[in-house]
C-alpha cells in the first residue's frame, strides 16, 4: 500500500471517483448507507474510488467499493492525513498514502480524480469541495463533474447565486461543473456519462494527471 503502487495505478489510466464527506457520519445514518451503495455501483462499473481513508463517509465509500467488486481489477484508495488527534484509518483500503499537509493531500485528490462526489460534511468537506471547484474554475484541471449529494447543498448554492453572483464575483457559467442531486442514483447517472466520455477518448478523455502539474 505504498505510493509507488499508487504511481503505477495512475499510469494504468483507470477512471477514478473521489468521494468527500464527514468523518463523523455514523453507520446507522441513511447517508452512510447511500454512499456505501454508490461506491458499490462505482466498483461494479469498473471504476476506482478515492477517499480520505478515514471513518464515516470515507469508510462507507471504501467498504461499499470492496463489496461491489466483480474481479474487474478496481482499487479502493485512501489519502490519509496525519492529525494531532489521530484519525483511525478504515480497513477497506487497497492503497494508502499518508499526508502531513491538507494542501498536498488535496492536490493528490485532484491529480487522481475524474469525478468528484461531495456528500454531507463539515469544514473539511467544504474545503475539499471549494478547492476542487476553484481548480476547475481557473482551468488548472479538466472540466470534471463535481456532484453535490443531498439537501444540505441546496441552500449553499442559493447563497452563491444570491451573494457572490449577484454582486459580479461569479458568473453563472462558472457553476457549469456543479451538479446538485438528491439521490445516489442521480449521482451515478452523471458518473456513468463522464465514464462513457473517458472510455471513448478521442479528444473527450479528461485525465487530470496529464493536465495538472504538481510542483515537487
Amino acid at each position: 500500500m505504498k505510493s509507488s503502487k499508487l504511481k503505477k495505478i495512475t499510469e494504468d489510466h483507470h477512471f477514478r471517483v473521489a468521494i468527500f464527506g464527514s468523518a463523523r457520519m455514523k453507520k446507522n445514518d441513511p447517508r452512510y448507507k447511500d454512499v456505501y451503495n454508490l461506491a458499490k455501483m462505482i466498483a461494479a462499473k469498473g471504476m476506482d474510488v478515492v477517499t480520505g481513508g478515514g471513518p464515516g463517509i470515507m469508510e462507507a465509500a471504501n467498504k461499499g467499493h470492496k463489496a461491489g467488486r466483480t474481479g474487474n481489477g478496481v482499487h479502493s484508495m485512501g489519502l490519509t492525513i496525519k492529525l494531532p488527534k489521530e484519525q483511525i484509518t478504515n480497513k477497506h483500503l487497497d492503497i494508502k498514502k499518508e499526508f502531513h499537509r491538507f494542501s498536498n493531500r488535496l492536490d493528490e485528490f485532484l491529480f487522481l480524480s475524474n469525478v468528484v462526489v461531495v456528500a454531507p460534511g463539515g469544514v473539511g468537506t467544504l474545503l475539499e469541495f471549494i478547492y476542487s471547484w476553484q481548480l476547475v474554475q481557473v482551468n488548472h484541471i479538466c472540466h470534471i463533474p463535481i456532484i453535490l449529494v443531498g439537501y444540505m447543498w441546496h441552500d449553499f448554492l442559493e447563497w452563491m447565486k444570491k451573494w457572490p453572483m449577484k454582486r459580479g464575483f461569479l458568473d453563472l457559467k462558472e457553476m457549469d461543473c456543479l451538479y446538485s442531486v438528491d439521490t445516489v442514483k442521480e449521482a451515478m447517472d452523471i458518473i456513468n456519462k463522464a465514464h462513457h466520455k473517458f472510455m471513448r477518448g478521442k479528444g473527450e478523455q479528461c485525465v487530470n494527471y496529464l493536465k495538472y502539474k504538481i510542483e515537487d
